[in-house]
């Protein structure tokens, strides 16, 4: 695993939650197949992650918050954890990054799965020439198809095909596995409150 920064320096303190539809069936993790069981909370209590490491290498060197290091640098590392999950679901489909994410788009638009061509490059932030390009890789692969609204043939509406839309189901089936074995040995309180909790946090940064 890639070694956290160094600390972050101490600064002054001041006071000042694929998705899945609800009630959807919970991913099945490869642990829970395999018939493990995730560590309780007391054998996770007595053992040592590579942030504790981190922050023992750092104390003494320089001057931080140690409970603020260990949130950021936890938060950091699993954030990784995520993307590389994604990129591993994305693998086992064989889509690349920038089809999943068009098909992402379309397929946030639900039946018939269509949009605009210049309001779906807007959102991806791709130029004219860029989002003829990416459209014609996607339309070689049959996993999207260009139509022409008949009330104004100047307009391009790019919508799914039911190919492109079975990838991207089952890129995120994958991507749902992959953020289940993480939350995995939380139980549903703590999954509640954790969710609580980084809700406050980012709360509190988005509101500047």
């Amino acid at each position: 695993m890639e070694e956290p920064a160094g600390p972050r320096a101490r600064t002054p303190r001041t006071r000042h939650a694929p998705g899945a539809a609800a009630g959807a069936e919970r991913p099945v993790t490869a642990r829970a197949r395999a018939g493990a069981r995730p560590p309780a909370a007391a054998e996770v209590a007595g053992a040592e992650d590579s942030v504790d490491r981190h922050i023992a290498r750092w104390s003494g060197k320089v001057p931080f918050d140690v409970l603020t290091e260990a949130v950021i640098t936890r938060i950091q590392l699993l954030a990784k954890h995520v993307g590389h999950g994604k990129e591993r679901a994305l693998a086992k489909t064989g889509l690349q990054a920038f089809e999943f994410e068009t098909l992402h788009r379309l397929a946030s638009r639900g039946a018939p799965w269509r949009a605009p061509s210049a309001e779906l490059a807007a959102e991806l932030l791709l130029s004219p020439a860029g989002m003829t390009g990416r459209l014609d890789t996607l339309e070689r692969s049959g996993l999207i198809r260009r139509v022409r609204p008949a009330g104004d043939r100047r307009r391009v509406d790019v919508e799914l095909t039911t190919e492109g839309h079975r990838r991207w189901t089952e890129a995120m089936r994958w991507r749902a596995v992959a953020e289940a074995e993480m939350v995995e040995p939380l139980d549903e309180a703590e999954r509640d409150a954790l969710a609580a909790l980084l809700k406050r946090m980012l709360l509190h940064v988005e509101a500047g």
